[in-house]
């Protein structure tokens, strides 16, 4: 039964009768508790243990006669129900002891309930007490700290040192007696001596302020002046023009180059520079030739150069020095120096980055007022960002390198701001239109006209270690996917614009300089009019070998008989893949003779029924680099250099002996006179080879040439060598 239903149930009477002898009462007590009770108060009365001991008794009691019953069950008899229905009085007696232990329990759990939860009211209260304590202790800490922590206006003032402030304050604010025993009294002191110096230096700083603004005032009258003076300048410089033109002193034009070329990158100003200065002394030294005031000596220790030595000055050549001294230096008529783009461009890129970034807030403002733009996606930043990373300086030098036979290399330089390397663009211009053999598509091309200048020197990739980092960051994989549009980076351009890169570890900065430019100016400037003249040469050597004419200069008509039989009846190109696929060519090849850069021909010689195929490797470097002949005769057979070796022997006779075929300076015809030597090797090879008995009729080739002796050694090789003037073939 619940504590709730106890509470309901009314005050029972005492009985004494059938209530167990520990629960009965006297008559005095009852009396004075009155006629009532409640069973609340008797649960104060009432010990916790014996009530237990009580509920133990019961139980047994219970257990017993419910035993008794049930045997007396069992058993039956007459006087069995009697003695059921005694025992089972007695356990209804024994139920209600139960039912009254029950209530007393259930009363004593809701008075220790009640009793907890005052007890836990009290520890809360003191629990609120004490963290109210807590904050106000530590409010008192915090404004204790303060306090200890308080700096006064003072301690930030950087006072002059006590030494400087006893020997130069006067003793009526010093008052050395008193403030060198009392800190209190020495800081009031030096604050005092603070405050007077303050007062003189702002006095000091007001007459500074007057001198300022009378100053100003004298600077702005002379601006005045110098404005009004400058459109005076201006006018008498235009009146001046035509006089520069007729006496050749470009003073105006030179000048507006020279402020043009005060906005370029370092590396393209080194270039400007000392192209302009080798065009000046490379002038100077032709006109000097010209007055007679220089003369050609060579050079000692070389060949063929030449150094201009001054002649003893006489009056007439004194007069002619006077008079250039007074005018600019003259520029080579074959080298010219501009500059290109748009200087607004290039002084925007010096503009503080204030003013951009409230230009670029203007424009942001106006583009969210007239649309809504996108985010843009992933891969237009990535291509924002590579354009960036590609992005190339507004101006660009321009170099027009003429040759004696009227033709110009134009070059167009171009520095990488955020990459840090220059760039060229080469194009190549002829007096007169040529005609374009389908052999000579590459020799011009703008990406093969300069590859290889110096060896190795492909241009494919940065000489700038530390692009790859910076590709690696914008997908970038390599430089050779965009040199078509932003020119080759030559390590020679890099070196005429004096910059140089380490290849041990990738730098960031990289300073120009003016002495690595100025060393490789000269050659660079020879070794760029060498190949503009060979590829020329070249140029119109395979209009004539297409059609099957092996042109041979008068110079050359001495290392070859007069009468040749053999003709070339084709000449055409091949890529280099099917170079390396020919089986005869597997030895240059696996040599490494064959690269990439380098071009790849084709030409077929015939005399009769014999074929004579020759794979031609021509290096860039041509004709400082001798082009390299792999051979194959169709005849009896195929034979090449693995299985005979006089188709040895001719390959050598070409490659090896190349020096003889060069001709004259500087040997633009040696592969020309190398094919023509070729027939002519083919006819000494058919003509000296033996006759078959068995078969009838006329020998197919007819000895013509004359040979000392036909064969040599076990190998059997023949006379290739062709003696003049005598005009006979003999061995080696």
């Amino acid at each position: 039964m619940s504590s709730e239903s106890s509470k309901k149930r009314k005050p029972k009477v005492i009985r004494s009768d059938g209530a167990p002898a520990e629960g009965k009462r006297t008559r005095s007590d009852t009396e004075q508790e009155g006629k009532y009770y409640s069973e609340e108060a008797e649960v104060d009365l009432r010990d916790p243990g014996r009530d237990y001991e009580l509920y133990k008794y019961t139980c047994q009691e219970l257990q017993r006669l419910m035993a008794e019953i049930q045997d007396l069950k069992s058993r039956g008899g007459k006087d069995a129900a009697v003695e059921i229905e005694d025992r089972r009085i007695q356990s209804c007696v024994h139920f209600m002891t139960l039912k009254k232990l029950n209530r007393l329990a259930h009363i004593r759990l809701k008075k220790g309930r009640d009793q907890t939860h005052e007890a836990k009211q009290k520890v809360d209260a003191y629990h609120l007490q004490l963290q109210n304590l807590l904050y106000e202790v530590m409010h008192l800490q915090k404004e204790i700290t303060k306090c200890l922590e308080f700096k006064s206006k003072h301690e930030e003032i950087d006072l002059v040192s006590l030494e400087e402030f006893y020997k130069e304050a006067p003793p009526d604010i010093s008052k050395a007696e008193v403030t060198m025993g009392d800190p209190h009294q020495q800081t009031l002191a030096r604050l005092d001596w603070e405050l007077e110096q303050r007062k003189r230096l702002a006095e000091k700083y007001r007459e500074c302020l007057s001198n300022k603004e009378k100053i100003l005032k004298e600077i702005e009258v002379k601006k005045e002046y110098l404005s009004s003076l400058q459109p005076r300048l201006n006018s008498i410089m235009q009146a001046s023009l035509p006089v520069q033109e007729y006496l050749f002193m470009p003073f105006d034009q030179a000048h507006k180059q020279y402020e043009t070329a005060r906005h370029l990158p370092p590396p393209l100003y080194v270039l400007f520079v000392q192209a302009t200065a080798y065009g000046q002394a490379c002038g100077e030294c032709e006109a000097g030739r010209e007055e007679g005031l220089w003369e050609q000596r060579p050079r000692p220790g070389g060949t063929g150069s030449t150094a201009c030595r001054g002649k003893l000055p006489g009056p007439a050549q004194k007069r002619s020095a006077h008079r250039k001294s007074s005018q600019p230096p003259r520029q080579d008529k074959m080298l010219s120096v501009a500059i290109e783009g748009s200087v607004d461009e290039a002084k925007a890129l010096f503009k503080p980055p204030e003013d951009s970034q409230d230009d670029e807030s203007d424009s942001d403002a106006e583009e969210e007022q007239t649309t809504k733009r996108r985010r843009p996606t992933l891969g237009v930043q990535l291509d924002d960002k590579r354009k960036e990373m590609l992005k190339r300086h507004p101006l660009s030098v321009l170099l027009d390198l003429k040759c004696k036979d009227d033709s110009v290399l134009h070059l167009t330089f171009y520095y990488l701001m955020n990459l840090n390397i220059m760039t060229v663009k080469a194009r190549v211009t002829t007096a007169t239109e040529l005609i374009t053999p389908i052999s000579a598509g590459d020799l011009l091309s703008p990406d093969s006209v300069l590859s290889c200048l110096y060896p190795g020197d492909h241009g494919k990739k940065t000489p700038n270690p530390a692009n790859q980092y910076q590709f690696d960051k914008v997908g970038i994989l390599t430089l050779r996917d965009y040199v078509l549009d932003l020119g080759h980076p030559y390590l020679w351009v890099q070196k005429l614009g004096g910059l140089h890169f380490p290849k041990e570890q990738p730098q960031h900065t990289v300073i120009t300089d003016h002495s690595l430019s100025a060393s490789h100016m000269e050659t660079t400037m020879k070794l760029l009019k060498t190949r503009v003249q060979s590829r020329l040469a070249l140029h119109k050597q395979f209009a004539s070998l297409e059609h099957g004419i092996v042109p041979v200069t008068s110079d050359c008509h001495y290392l070859f008989p007069a009468k040749v039989v053999s003709r070339l009846v084709k000449w055409v190109t091949i890529a280099h893949e099917d170079y390396t696929e020919l089986h005869f060519t597997k030895d240059i090849v696996e040599a490494g003779l064959a690269g990439d850069t380098n071009l790849y021909y084709m030409a077929l010689v015939e005399r009769g029924t014999a074929k004579l195929q020759a794979a031609v490797v021509l290096n860039p470097g041509y004709s400082s680099i001798p082009p390299i002949f792999q051979l194959c005769l169709n005849w009896k057979g195929e034979k090449t250099n693995n299985n005979d070796d006089n188709i040895r022997a001719m390959e050598s006779e070409v490659n090896v002996c190349y020096k003889e075929l060069c001709g004259p300076r500087p040997g633009h015809q040696l592969l020309t006179n190398q094919l023509q030597r070729l027939c002519v090797l083919l006819d000494v090879y058919l003509e000296t080879e033996s006759h078959d008995d068995s078969v009838e009729g006329p020998k197919e080739f007819p000895q013509e040439k004359m040979c000392l002796r036909l064969f040599r050694g076990p190998s059997r090789i023949k006379p290739f060598k062709y003696n003049h003037p005598q005009g006979f073939f003999s061995h080696r």
